[in-house]
């Protein structure tokens, strides 16, 4: 029998408010543990909760971004668990009556559209940081209470790569949003993927695993492709699957079961009995919609029809909100569009990701790297002299001409000195000229190459080949 993946996400993202959801308590990463507390978070008796209002208009820019209606009455409500980093015993969440619900997210799936569908996004608090030492596990409070949105797709997806695609354009929304840094690492955005096999053809859903403790989107790729091929033997085998929450292992490339999946009436839901049901001011919403910036799949369209860009330049450009507000900025200075997304797809992303920094850590202003594609536009410099200029623009945090003037890196375009070069080439090279004379041409490009080796790269290429080509045909005609 064939069976097929049915796959739901939830993302969990930590709202960058100052604040805590519902306390006065300072919202930083790797502060001293438990310096960041207060009776409230720490849900000590006679605290009471106070809602962030910050939280809630960052969780509705990201409802509508998200398409999401916005519920008429909202409450929280109190789900009950225990576990050592949660101090109250219980997490303020949101169950029948959430901030926000049925949404949807486009991705592009074999370049067709496909609609995922956004069941909730609701508002929560988060839980501590457990600690795991050899002889011991200790727990940091600084996280409980921290805002969170939680973001709970349908099970639309079909597939771990379908699931990788979603994830990256759900956090591309969310980043041109600003109202998290969706760092990974820190624990600012964190997914878990509910993953069930059924036979192909069928509606009905099969039981299902949650797996937990991916920290990156191709870690959540890799766990669920482990996890299908994990439920396809049992199947295959006869045996039944068994509901449960499992761990990825990233070393052992492997799931390993954690818990037996709780239902929601595990929880035992209740309303809070500290905040009340509340509803949000319709002005307040639209104040929201109309102040929402533009979103990628706009940007796309846009960049596409303004500059003129390929799909996979516009697309390249729009799932990074610094590189498509970078390549604005070069292009408010001048109308090389097509040379500025080149240069910021090439040069530029290999600096980056060799000194692994984030564009805004390197400094670069848009007028100096405008600058230094001009100057290869114009012909001053060669394409290997302008990557060694980026390189020291970054290092040294001056503009291009200052590094010109300095280390003498024009290139040469004039007759005489490229001829003097062209000479040398064809003498130390005569079996490459026969075969150039021969029909072979190929050899020219040996020879050009020949020259830009004895100007060390300063040679302008596309005059060395024409100036070669006249010469090789003085021969041919000799």
């Amino acid at each position: 029998m064939e069976f097929e993946p049915v796959i739901g996400l939830e993302v969990h993202l930590q709202l960058a408010t100052q604040t805590k959801m519902f306390c006065s308590c300072q919202v930083q990463f790797a502060a001293s543990a438990n310096s960041l507390t207060c009776p409230v978070c720490l849900g000590l008796p006679g605290s009471l909760p106070v809602i962030n209002s910050k939280a809630i208009e960052y969780a509705l820019k990201v409802a509508l971004a998200l398409n999401c209606s916005i519920g008429e009455i909202v409450k929280f409500d109190r789900k009950n668990y225990y576990y050592p980093d949660l101090p109250k015993n219980y997490q303020i969440s949101q169950y029948d009556l959430p901030l926000s619900f049925n949404g949807f997210v486009d991705i592009k799936e074999k370049m067709q559209e496909k609609k995922i569908r956004i069941r909730r996004a609701h508002l929560e608090e988060d839980a501590g940081k457990l600690i795991h030492e050899e002889t011991a596990s200790l727990v940091d409070y600084n996280r409980t209470g921290v805002a969170l949105l939680e973001i709970v797709t349908e099970p639309d997806i079909s597939s771990p790569l379908e699931a990788y695609n979603y994830l990256n354009v759900l956090k591309t929304i969310l980043k041109y949003l600003n109202v998290s840094d969706c760092d990974m690492e820190k624990g600012s955005l964190r997914c878990d993927a509910n993953i069930s096999l059924r036979p192909k053809g069928t509606t009905t859903l099969g039981v299902k695993a949650e797996l937990k403790n991916m920290n990156s989107f191709r870690a959540v790729k890799l766990a669920l492709e482990v996890e299908i091929e994990r439920q396809r033997e049992i199947l295959e085998a006869g045996k039944q699957i068994v509901q449960e929450t499992r761990l990825w292992d990233e070393d052992k490339k492997a799931t390993f079961s954690m818990r037996s999946k709780e239902e929601a009436s595990d929880y035992r839901y209740f309303p809070e009995p500290d905040l009340v049901p509340f509803k949000i001011d319709k002005a307040k919403i639209e104040e929201v919609r109309n102040n929402l910036p533009e979103l990628p799949g706009k940007k796309f369209e846009r960049f596409k029809d303004q500059f003129n860009l390929s799909v996979p330049d516009a697309q390249f450009l729009v799932m990074d909100y610094d590189f498509s507000k970078f390549f604005e900025d070069c292009c408010r200075i001048a109308s090389i569009p097509k040379a500025i997304v080149n240069w910021i797809k090439g040069p530029l992303s290999f600096e980056i990701n060799a000194r692994n920094k984030s564009l805004s850590e390197l400094e670069l202003s848009p007028k100096d790297f405008v600058s230094l594609i001009k100057l290869t536009e114009d012909g001053t410099l060669s394409n290997l002299s302008a990557k060694a200029v980026l390189t020291e623009m970054l290092d040294k945090k001056i503009g291009p001409q200052q590094i010109i003037k300095a280390g003498n890196l024009a290139q040469v375009s004039d007759n005489e000195s490229l001829s003097a070069l062209i000479e040398e080439a064809l003498t130390e090279n005569k079996n490459s000229v026969d075969s150039f004379l021969a029909g072979k041409e190929n050899a020219l490009m040996f020879l050009v190459g020949q020259v830009m080796k004895k100007s060390k790269g300063k040679a302008n290429p596309k005059r060395v080949k024409e100036l070669l080509e006249e010469k090789l045909k003085e021969k041919k005609n000799a």
